[in-house]
């Protein structure tokens, strides 16, 4: 016999979702976009999900991100709900504010488009 699963139903509790908001997300893709004009990336990701939300670049699409900003607010009132991990998983920068936590990766912009 074969199982039979029902839907959800609409209004049902659901477990809430972490996002971006539409101000976090122009700013994370402003800084894609300046990253694909420079040569440095070329696909990206998003991911979210229960606990956090995260946005990862490439440089080539089959490989590991090169860069992972993740958002979770679990962490808000301790280090920051911004976390940015380079390759292999080493964090490069936590913080409160996104602007200082992609500062980071607009500093490598400029070192690119001045090099």
């Amino acid at each position: 016999m074969s199982n039979i699963i029902p839907f959800a139903i609409a209004g049902s509790q659901r477990a809430p979702q972490v996002a971006f908001t539409r101000p976090e997300l122009d700013r994370i893709m402003s800084l894609y976009g300046r990253m694909v004009a420079a040569g440095l990336w070329r696909d990206y990701g998003l991911e979210m999900g229960p606990k956090f939300a995260s946005f990862s670049a490439f440089r080539r699409t089959a490989e590991n991100p090169e860069v992972r900003l993740v958002k979770d607010p679990a962490l808000r009132s301790r280090q920051g709900e911004w976390i940015l991990y380079g390759e292999g998983g080493v964090i490069l920068k936590r913080g409160h504010e996104l602007a200082s936590v992609l500062a980071v990766l607009e500093r490598r912009l400029l070192k690119a488009v001045e090099g």
